[in-house]
């Protein structure tokens, strides 16, 4: 039995009807509820059904009301008749989609006018595509709209912005549609398919849509307008824009590359689908092999090619186009009805799956659902349903298969899937993780939307799958690079890049596996990649002044703000390929961290001379007085990561005395103050580039309270009269980092004589371990591997060299690993806390990039972390680890005369 088909047999309303109550417990509901309408169908008044479903609206003035009861008496007239023969399936979609336009544009005139009262819903556009946009609905389809606006034209009150009102119009007409209410809901609304919709607003500007269209739109975007039409709101501008875009949709010539994202696209139809390859359980009507989609790409794919050229083949509807396509020649006649008519038979059984409880749902059910769907439809059982969704779906899958030559295949796996393939490459769920890489090009991420960059990521994805298959960790290297795809901007030369150089697939994928901070900044800016193309790229950098050279490429002729950019760029580039060096292990943690430093000063005395020269051109230059700077912390010790705060002290040579000789002249004071703002600023407010570092100004004197910048004579009052100990011992890593020559002697005298200055070694021994126990009680270690924090760490050490530099003035150089070298030397430390500050120090470095949480991190990351910090394994680096803090622990037992608790 073929049942549910109009045409050739007297339609059986009452069958149809018992049918309904019996296997759709959507339609039972409906029918109890609507017992006036139920008498029409039990009469067989089709036509009379349709008539009070249409006219059920007026029953209420709330609109959202009246559209969900005509929404429920539709469906269920409809559905009826379907089922009785009565309403063949393309009366069916044709109504479906005529009361889809009728309820957006009432819910965009509702909305408008709520607002505005008696305006109308000009400049306010609704365009359908898909199914809506053809007029080929299906029983319980979402719509997917495109929302558009003119903002000269687009009704609104005095005060509203044209893009605020349109955005606030957009949400209200969602929600009035979508919302589930004790009525129902009307259509679920989905716009993902307007221009950029991962950045663009619900409603999108007129002039913004075009642009899109002509600069960066996508074939399936072409694909999908083939289908589009003004549907609701301002029609005859919706016209207005159609026409704007026909050329963007109906090219008189395809270039190669479009002609082969045509193909690409078509081959995606069957590639992206691993269900049961004919009906059955689980058999996706829509997507699966000889489905409804196949039909759909079929007539399109052939429309796209040939469209522009014949206007007779730029019809809206699947069977429309068949025949279009050919009376013009271009398909064979007998394909297209073989087509055409399974395409009506596939959506007549879509109905039945859907009406069952009203979901939008494609795939055959199992077990008793199964033989539910097939006594719905008329069938006998389950067997005899299956049977005739075979005898639609071979006919389609045969001709799709010549359309799209199966044997063919862009990757060269023929007509093997991709979830085989990567089975064979060891992912532990092939099947999952072949839908997200398919998700990968099929338009959600902006970096591979257009031809260009599809073309070079299909050349490098055989070599990447392949790469993030070895990875280490696999899942975490597959999450990292779609957080690359998400955030770069465009990615079409780091592909290029990747197929030129196959060398660089492995280290970018060590860098997605290992190093979040990395991924990140190369997320940010793909180009990044581009610095690691030579061998200079796993070297150190040069000397401070070789690094200002490099950042002043562009000499006078560049402005401050291209100053600034220009010491992001260099900054960025830099420490992206220290960090690549550190993970790779082509250089020691500690030389990286050395390099950082010098990198770190280098930024800071460009920032200060263009900083300068901005500032003198309002308010001039003192001839005898000039900014200096002292680097505390890591930065004075020449050891940073890459993590590291700059933890800087301004101040200026001279007296108070004078003004500055520019165009507005002002004190030394003022000056120096706003002028170190202005250097603050050029290193941590973001540009068009980034930012580059965060920065500490109040280790300075009097802290917070105090200026920003005071002159060497008060600093060295402050510090001689009224700086605490804790200060003197920020003073051990100080280390002159901006000035000329002159000042920097002098400031580097004045802080050697604070340091040499003669203490009392109780009260420095007790000023020294209070201050300890309070950090400890305020600042616990977050994790196993701050070994900054924990007991017998990194300020542990800290605090034993920085106790014996002032208690006995000497080893007073502020580079740590030095300091202690010297302390060795004098008898006060063993030669084995320089080995355990070396194993604490590079693990600090490289933890920054592998470990930012101080968890132990994923074990590739781990064993990387041991290996570049010279273990031989992650376990050995936990164990040299707490040996060397039980190292410290002795040796501060030794120094102060107190017992250190190490945790184990």
């Amino acid at each position: 039995m073929r049942a549910g088909t109009a045409g050739g047999m007297e339609a059986n309303w009452q069958d149809a009807l018992a049918r309904a109550r019996q296997f759709s417990p959507f339609l039972a509901r409906a029918l109890e509820r609507q017992p006036d309408l139920a008498q029409l169908l039990g009469r067989g008044e089709g036509e009379a059904a349709l008539s009070f479903a249409r006219s059920r609206g007026g029953e209420t003035g709330d609109t959202a009301v009246a559209l969900r009861r005509e929404k429920l008496a539709l469906s269920t007239a409809l559905a009826v008749g379907d089922l009785a023969g009565a309403f063949p399936v393309g009366r069916v979609i044709a109504e479906l989609s005529d009361f889809a336009d009728r309820a957006l544009d009432t819910a965009i005139r509702a909305v408008i006018g709520r607002r505005v009262e008696g305006a109308g819903p000009d400049g306010f556009i609704a365009l359908a595509l898909g199914k809506h946009g053809a007029r080929e609905l299906n029983y319980s389809s979402d719509i997917d709209p495109i929302l558009l606006f003119d903002p000269e034209t687009l009704a609104r009150r005095e005060r509203d912005d044209p893009g605020e009102a349109a955005q606030r119009y957009a949400r209200e007409i969602v929600q009035m549609l979508s919302e589930i209410t004790p009525e129902g809901y009307v259509f679920r609304v989905d716009l993902r398919l307007r221009p950029a919709s991962e950045v663009s607003p619900l409603a999108v500007p007129l002039n913004a849509a075009l642009t899109h269209y002509e600069s960066s739109a996508l074939t399936w975007e072409r694909a999908a307008y083939i289908r589009a039409r003004a549907c609701a709101g301002d029609i005859a501008g919706g016209k207005d824009f159609l026409g704007a875009i026909r050329p963007f949709v109906w090219r008189r010539s395809l270039d190669f590359g479009a002609i082969q994202e045509i193909e690409r696209l078509t081959e995606r139809i069957r590639a992206n689908y691993d269900g049961p390859r004919e009906p059955g359980p689980g058999f996706n009507l829509k997507q699966g092999r000889g489905g409804i989609r196949e039909v759909e790409f079929f007539a399109q794919t052939h429309q796209l090619i040939h469209g522009g050229r014949d206007v007779s083949l730029r019809q809206r509807g699947t069977r429309a186009a068949l025949d279009a396509l050919a009376d013009a020649g271009i398909v064979a006649a007998d394909d297209a009805l073989a087509l055409g008519d399974c395409y009506d038979g596939l959506r007549s059984i879509e109905h039945r799956l859907q009406m069952v409880e009203d979901r939008q749902t494609h795939s055959i059910p199992s077990g008793d659902a199964l033989d539910q769907v097939a006594r719905l439809t008329g069938f006998a059982d389950a067997p005899a349903f299956l049977a005739y969704c075979r005898a639609l779906t071979d006919p389609v899958a045969e001709r799709f298969d010549r359309l799209i030559d199966v044997e063919r295949a862009a990757s060269g796996r023929g007509a093997s899937s991709l979830s085989d393939e990567l089975g064979q490459l060891g992912f532990a769920d092939p099947v999952a993780t072949a839908e997200r890489v398919r998700g990968w090009s099929d338009g959600r991420y902006r970096t591979l939307r257009s031809s260009a960059a599809l073309s070079a990521f299909e050349a490098i994805r055989p070599a990447l799958l392949e790469s993030l298959a070895e990875a280490p960790d696999p899942e975490r290297a597959l999450v990292r690079w779609e957080q690359l795809l998400e955030s770069a901007a465009s990615a079409v030369n780091l592909f290029r890049l990747i197929e030129a150089r196959p060398g660089l697939l492995e280290l970018l994928v060590k860098i997605l596996t290992l190093a979040n901070p990395l991924a990140d900044a190369l997320g940010r800016r793909p180009e990044l990649l581009d610095t690691l193309i030579d061998r200079s790229a796993l070297e150190l950098p040069g000397d401070v002044a070789a690094l200002i050279a490099t950042m002043d490429a562009h000499g006078a002729e560049a402005d401050y703000e291209q100053k600034l950019d220009r010491l992001r760029i260099v900054t960025g580039e830099t420490r992206f390929s220290l960090g690549v060096q550190l993970i790779t292990g082509a250089q020691d943690p500690l030389d990286v961290a050395a390099a950082l430093a010098r990198l770190a000063e280098a930024g800071l005395q460009f920032a200060v001379d263009a900083a300068e020269a901005e500032f003198a051109r309002v308010h001039g230059r003192f001839a005898d007085k000039r900014m200096a700077i002292i680097g505390l912390g890591r930065l004075g010790g020449g050891a940073l990561t890459h993590a590291s705060d700059l933890d800087i002290v301004y101040l200026f040579s001279g007296d108070f005395d004078g003004e500055s000789d520019g165009a507005r002249p002002i004190g030394p004071t003022l000056y120096f103050n706003r002028l170190a703002q202005r250097v603050s600023a050029a290193l941590s407010v973001p540009t068009a580039e980034g930012a580059l570092y965060e920065v500490d100004t109040r280790l300075r004197p009097q802290g917070a309270q105090g200026p920003l910048a005071v002159n060497f004579d008060s600093f060295e009052r402050y510090q001689r009269e009224d700086a605490w100990t804790w200060e003197h011992m920020a003073l051990t890593r100080a280390r002159v980092v901006g000035g000329s020559a002159g000042e920097r002697k002098e400031l580097a005298g004045i802080i050697a004589r604070i340091l040499a200055s003669p203490r009392d070694d109780t009260k420095l021994r007790e000023d020294v371990l209070a201050m300890r126990a309070e950090m400890a009680g305020h600042k616990p270690p977050r994790g196993p591997l701050d070994i900054k924090l924990l007991r017998g760490g990194l300020v542990d050490i800290e605090f034993i060299v920085h106790y014996l530099q002032l208690r006995e003035g000497d080893a007073l150089h502020p580079h740590l690993g030095t300091a202690i070298a010297r302390l060795a030397e004098l008898g006060l430390v063993g030669p084995e806390l320089l080995e355990a500050y070396e194993l604490q120090a590079r693990t600090l470095v490289s933890a920054r990039l592998l470990a930012g949480d101080l968890q132990p991190p994923h074990p590739g990351a781990a064993e990387t972390l041991a290996r570049i910090c010279g273990c031989t394994d992650s376990a050995g680096h936990m164990s040299g680890l707490e040996t060397a803090r039980l190292c410290v622990a002795e040796q501060w037992n030794r120094t102060f005369e107190q017992e250190l608790e190490i945790d184990r």
